[in-house]
């Protein structure tokens, strides 16, 4: 059961498939859920190139932009820089309720599944594994080598839930948007949290 009064933390890497992760922000915050939010390098270089949004340089400016364009209310969004150490993400001792990578780029997967640590997206899907929190992992590679699905497969033994970017199509999407919802739409249900982006089957 994920706490709905607990953080979420979300983590945007440079895999292509941007909007997914920023829809969900959206969605999360639209929900009343407080986000810590996590960018990487490589994802602050695809979100404009995919997207058009311009990401100002500093985290603070970040936050703000990101926090009036999706409405956050006062205190919901937190961005974290990606050495900050002090970030609650990084402790056991203060976790998020649930953890999703979204998009996840097949490097940032295969450090998590060897625990490298090396900035804080990896040390708080590290704290989420040693915690024994929900943490989803939506990658977005293809084809997926012998490498990555082995990777996949030892987390999913750990009970991560790997969800790749792959959105079906059965209710007819009929734009990108829906598209992208659909994928949305599963992260929200392995989060416990209620929505109508799609129809449920049958």
């Amino acid at each position: 059961m994920i706490d709905p009064k607990q953080p979420i933390a979300l983590a945007i890497t440079g895999a292509s498939g941007s909007a997914y992760g920023l829809r969900l922000l959206e969605l999360l915050l639209q929900n009343g859920r407080k986000v810590y939010l996590m960018i990487s390098k490589a994802g602050e270089m695809v979100i404009p190139m995919e997207t058009g949004i311009e990401l100002p340089s500093e985290t603070a400016q970040m936050e703000e932009m990101l926090a009036q364009r999706f409405s956050a209310a006062d205190g919901q969004l937190h961005l974290f820089g990606r050495e900050e150490w002090t970030a609650p993400v990084a402790s056991g001792s203060n976790p998020p309720a649930a953890m999703v990578v979204c998009p996840c780029t097949a490097g940032t997967l295969s450090a998590i599944a060897t625990g490298a640590s090396n900035n804080l997206i990896e040390r708080a899907a590290d704290v989420m594994l040693k915690e024994q929190r929900r943490l989803i992992l939506v990658v977005r590679e293809t084809p997926l080598s012998a490498i990555h699905l082995e990777n996949m497969l030892k987390l999913a033994r750990l009970g991560v839930v790997t969800m790749p970017a792959s959105p079906g199509f059965y209710n007819r999407p009929q734009s990108l948007e829906q598209i992208v919802d659909f994928m949305v739409a599963r992260v929200l249900d392995h989060l416990e949290i209620q929505h109508d982006l799609i129809q449920p089957w049958g």
